[in-house]
């Protein structure tokens, strides 16, 4: 990343990118493993945005919680991921964001309007954490032009964000029918 957190630290961020079901997500848990085997404390953090809002979502984020077993902790956040990326992160290696998109929606969903206070408050908290971040979100604009106002809006806003975190992480990569694309940096996977 280059830019030194006011610890002194140096933490290098990561995105991954993709449609739904691209692999995104899992090539995102794998890098995170990497860094946790590596690091002095062999834990991580998922931060999910998305909330168990009916049994279907219940069942699968149960599933997804018991598949990355105990070396994870998960933390449900859909509206403020940066208080837990700077208050709840001492105790790991690494945290795993997912996704992007998801907390967007969220903060649409609860009225927000002006999005722009919410992604600086995202960036700033990057430029201080202590440990890397490592963010999944949706690349919803290869698509066809939505027809409704509020989809275009919603694109838009995903695209906005997508690439003011991809200028201030050290690895993007866009995931393609579970095939890794570096458009920035290095993946060590």
């Amino acid at each position: 990343m280059g830019k030194k957190n006011k610890e002194g630290r140096d933490p290098s961020h990561f995105l991954f990118l993709g449609g739904a079901r691209s692999g995104k997500s899992a090539m995102a848990q794998a890098q995170a493993e990497m860094i946790m085997a590596s690091g002095p404390r062999g834990r991580g953090l998922f931060l999910a945005t998305a909330t168990a809002g009916d049994q279907e979502m219940a069942a699968r984020i149960e599933l997804h919680r018991r598949q990355r077993g105990r070396r994870w902790r998960t933390v449900e956040e859909p509206l403020d991921p940066v208080r837990v990326i700077l208050d709840d992160a001492g105790d790991v290696d690494v945290v795993l964001l997912d996704c992007l998109t998801m907390w967007i929606s969220n903060l649409v969903m609860e009225g927000e309007k002006e999005l722009d206070g919410a992604f600086g408050s995202l960036l700033e908290g990057l430029s201080m954490a202590r440990v890397p971040v490592i963010m999944v979100s949706n690349e919803v604009g290869s698509g066809i032009v939505p027809a409704s106002a509020e989809a275009r809006d919603f694109r838009d806003r995903a695209g906005t964000l997508n690439q003011m975190v991809a200028g201030v992480c050290g690895t993007v990569v866009l995931v393609v029918a579970g095939v890794p694309l570096v458009v920035k940096g290095e993946l060590t996977l």
